[in-house]
Parts: structure tokens; C-alpha cells; sequence
């Protein structure tokens, strides 16, 4: 038996010749040779989140409201939410914040209540996808409320939980 050790553009292995025949047997890049270029990890941290959000109306569609506005709090940035008032007493929406180095989504339900020149919502928030900074981001079960005035369809809203990155 023929135990030979080879290395060739990010592979290390090992080459075994048993009775004439050659069996190789490769590890990536990553393996046990802990080479350069090889993955690695970064702990998770978890952040609290406290939002508030400002917006007002860019468009309108029935009742499917686009707005924009500012957010401050645990993370500062540009915030659009795309709210639908899918019936006399439940909202829907896409929430997207565009903090300096990256971008977080969540979708969220809430009840809604219309009571004279306000309506406010209250319900929970899942973020499901970031990028850059926030790649990997995500969170369940976040408090999400606001209101919306109805006279020009200004907006507040405020997102609050853990937000794990």
C-alpha cells in the first residue's frame, strides 16, 4: 500500500494505492487543515429593539396605504411601510428600515380600530430577512403599534422586542 499526501488549488487529500488502484480521498477548503479562506462564524447577538417611526402617505390604492418616513430609536434610518387595511378591524403590513450599512423587512398583522379622525393597530411583527450589517437578522412575536390619522393619512408607528442578528 502507497500513502501519498497531495495539495492542488484549495484541496488538501490524501491518494491511497491498493493493488494497482488509486483512491483519493479530498478535503475542501474548510476541512480539518483549517486553511485559509475557510468559513467563519460570528456570534449571534441579540438587540432590543425600540423603534418609533414618523411617516406620511406617498400613495394610495383603496385601502392599501405606502408610506415614508423617519426612524429613530435602537436603529435610525429611512422606514416605508406598505399598510393594508384588509377589513373594518385587521391591518396587514410590510415594514422595510434602511439603517446605515444594510436593510431589514418584516410582515406583521394587527388589530384596527377606526374611532373619529384616528385609527390605531396593534398587534406583532416578525422580521424575516436583512442585509449587510443585518444580514441574517430576524425576530418573531414583536410588539408592533401606531396610529393612522385619518384627515391625511399620517402614520406613527413603534416596533418593540428582541431582535436577534
Amino acid at each position: 500500500m502507497i500513502v501519498k499526501s497531495v495539495a492542488r488549488r484549495g484541496l488538501a487529500g490524501t491518494v491511497v494505492v491498493l493493488g494497482g488502484v488509486a483512491c483519493a480521498l479530498a478535503l475542501g477548503a474548510g476541512g480539518a487543515s483549517g486553511s485559509i479562506g475557510s468559513p467563519r462564524a460570528h456570534a449571534a447577538r441579540t438587540i432590543s429593539l425600540n423603534e418609533n417611526g414618523s411617516l406620511h402617505l406617498t400613495s394610495h390604492h383603496g385601502f392599501h396605504l405606502n408610506e415614508q418616513g423617519t426612524a429613530s430609536g435602537t436603529i435610525k434610518g429611512t422606514i416605508y411601510i406598505h399598510l393594508d387595511v384588509s377589513s373594518t378591524n385587521r391591518v396587514t403590513a410590510e415594514v422595510n428600515i434602511y439603517p446605515s450599512g444594510g436593510s431589514l423587512t418584516g410582515y406583521g398583522t394587527a388589530n384596527y380600530r377606526a374611532d373619529g379622525g384616528q385609527a390605531t393597530f396593534s398587534g406583532t411583527l416578525s422580521i424575516s430577512r436583512g442585509s449587510g450589517s443585518y444580514a441574517g437578522a430576524h425576530a418573531s412575536g414583536l410588539s408592533f403599534t401606531g396610529t393612522i390619522e385619518r384627515v391625511n393619512d399620517a402614520t406613527t408607528v413603534h416596533l418593540r422586542g428582541p431582535l436577534s442578528t
